[in-house]
């Protein structure tokens, strides 16, 4: 028998930043789903979480594992296939390092991932993104740090990861007028600012506390500000910005949709979908062709270029005599 705890310790500590190079984000996501996962197989196979021995964790535990989150913890599938992609990066890692889990993590890594609805994303117009950027006070300090938040999200297109990652010497000084974003896959960017975000970004640098934290935007205590932070402050300028956009009452805004709103209006205004994957720094076009669904332009401009087919009214007859004669030579047989 394995024992887990050393094996998940060196994935956790030691594999996933030295050698794959993955962030925290990514870092804190896998030991969440492991952490469920101990607790769950603790719990049923009634031993310590230190004393789980690797060979215990087979594919009918993962199985269970998974059914259990999407049941009792109500997690979508699109959670489910998360918490299965660390497991099953873990029991790759054990290939190598463990060859007498070899069996067992064959029959994890076979696990399917389950299919999952691809609903068209949500975004802003144009009335409500404005409602939104203007709903923080510029008299206080929160509000300005606020303002410049929103604005840098959904100018650049930004992860909130991203955002609450930015260092001071990110931005390019003097001026203030690009930023140099470390983004997922530790693929980085430049990206230009508007006027009016260099404005907003300036503004929140002049009264910005003074700390030994080097995050651009602070929290009220004076550290980094964290993604639940961004968003808990997303929520509040909501409410505010219902007052003057009503429609935004029926939508459910996350910082994730600034990005899909910037993406869809570059979509919109530059009409080439490889631009919108380098702004939004995607490895590829393919995950930037979701918001082709959602735009409307490119399927009018198929329609315009060319005219409904001519079809003739008209009766089948005789198509099917031998197909029919097949079938009755099949049911005598």
């Amino acid at each position: 028998m394995t024992a887990l705890a050393p094996h998940l310790s060196s994935y956790l500590l030691q594999h996933l930043p030295r050698d794959r190079g993955a962030s925290r984000h990514t870092i804190d996501s896998y030991a969440y789903s492991f952490q469920l996962l101990v607790r769950f197989a603790a719990k049923r196979l009634k031993v310590r979480p230190s004393g789980l021995q690797v060979e215990q964790l087979d594919a009918g535990l993962i199985l269970d594992f998974l059914d259990h989150i999407e049941s009792d913890r109500a997690n979508t599938p699109r959670t489910r296939n998360a918490r299965l992609a660390a497991i099953r990066s873990f029991f790759r890692f054990l290939e190598y390092r463990a060859p007498a889990c070899l069996n067992v993590a064959l029959q994890v890594k076979a696990i399917p991932f389950k299919r999952v609805e691809q609903p068209l994303v949500d975004y802003l117009t144009r009335a409500e993104l404005q409602a939104v950027l203007d709903a923080p006070n510029r008299r206080t300090r929160s509000g300005i740090r606020d303002r410049a938040m929103l604005h840098l999200a959904y100018a650049c297109g930004l992860r909130v990861s991203e955002l609450t990652g930015l260092q001071l010497e990110d931005i390019r000084q003097p001026g203030e007028d690009t930023i140099h974003v470390l983004g997922k896959g530790r693929r980085e960017r430049v990206l230009p600012l508007w006027k009016e975000t260099q404005t907003a970004l300036r503004d929140w640098l002049r009264t910005r506390p003074p700390s030994k934290d080097n995050a651009v935007f602070l929290n009220a205590r004076g550290e980094t500000m964290t993604r639940h932070g961004f968003a808990s402050r997303l929520k509040v300028h909501m409410k505010a910005a219902q007052r003057s956009a009503p429609t935004l009452t029926n939508k459910r805004v996350t910082p994730h949709v600034l990005r899909h709103t910037c993406a869809i209006h570059t979509l919109q205004a530059t009409g080439d979908i490889r631009r919108v994957a380098l702004w939004l720094g995607h490895s590829s076009v393919v995950s930037t062709e979701i918001y082709l669904r959602v735009d409307p332009t490119e399927k009018l401009d198929i329609l315009d270029a060319g005219g409904p087919p001519l079809i003739k009214r008209g009766t089948f007859t005789g198509a099917s005599d031998r197909l029919l004669a097949m079938l009755a030579t099949a049911r005598a047989t």
